[in-house]
């Protein structure tokens, strides 16, 4: 049974948000605690801190280690430059070096099956450059899903935008859309 923390939790939103604002939550519930409760409570307030504490030191782990926001913005512009050879090559490695197989799938609806950790994604990256990204590719790379019996798949957006539609149907249908930088930071990550 794999766990997933709930999206909206406080520890997830802490998780995203910059390193020291768990410390700071941290902090504010020991002075509160330290400030308002009797002398015998005051041991537990310093204690019910430390999973915010926790939670900021992996967070500053996570902050440390991502890309800059420079290396980003020239990951970004290397991306829109490459044709698609040069693309499909550097997913593969960037795939490979984060340990998973990869298979070229050859049609319309996908581009690659990956496969990681028993887990299995059909990913459709053909249209990374597209100005715009509907539903009808969505719904290829659902359909392909489907005859696969998969339920996993991934769609990959380099630039331009993505309908509200698209956006979804892909929510629905469980296909995840890495977007912009998000793209451009699992490509760094083969470089390191």
């Amino acid at each position: 049974m794999k766990l997933k923390m709930a999206d909206n939790s406080l520890f997830a939103i802490l998780l995203r948000s910059p390193w020291w604002v768990s410390f700071l939550v941290a902090g504010a519930i020991t002075a509160v605690v330290a400030a308002l409760a009797p002398d015998r409570f005051k041991a537990f307030g310093a204690v019910a801190a430390l999973p915010l504490y926790g939670v900021g030191c992996v967070a500053a782990w996570r902050q440390w280690k991502a890309p800059s926001a420079a290396q980003l913005a020239e990951k970004a512009a290397a991306l829109r430059a490459m044709n698609w050879r040069e693309f499909s090559a550097a997913l593969e490695q960037a795939w490979r070096a984060q340990g998973a197989s990869v298979q070229t799938v050859t049609g319309l609806e996908a581009d690659f099956c990956v496969e990681q950790n028993g887990r299995t994604v059909l990913v459709s990256a053909r249209r990374w450059k597209a100005a715009s990204h509907g539903t009808e590719p969505v719904a290829q790379l659902v359909a392909a899903m489907r005859k696969r019996e998969l339920s996993a798949g991934q769609y990959l957006v380099g630039q331009g935008s993505v309908s509200d539609s698209a956006r979804a149907l892909a929510r629905s249908e469980g296909v995840g859309l890495i977007e912009g930088d998000a793209l451009a930071s699992m490509l760094l990550k083969q470089a390191r």
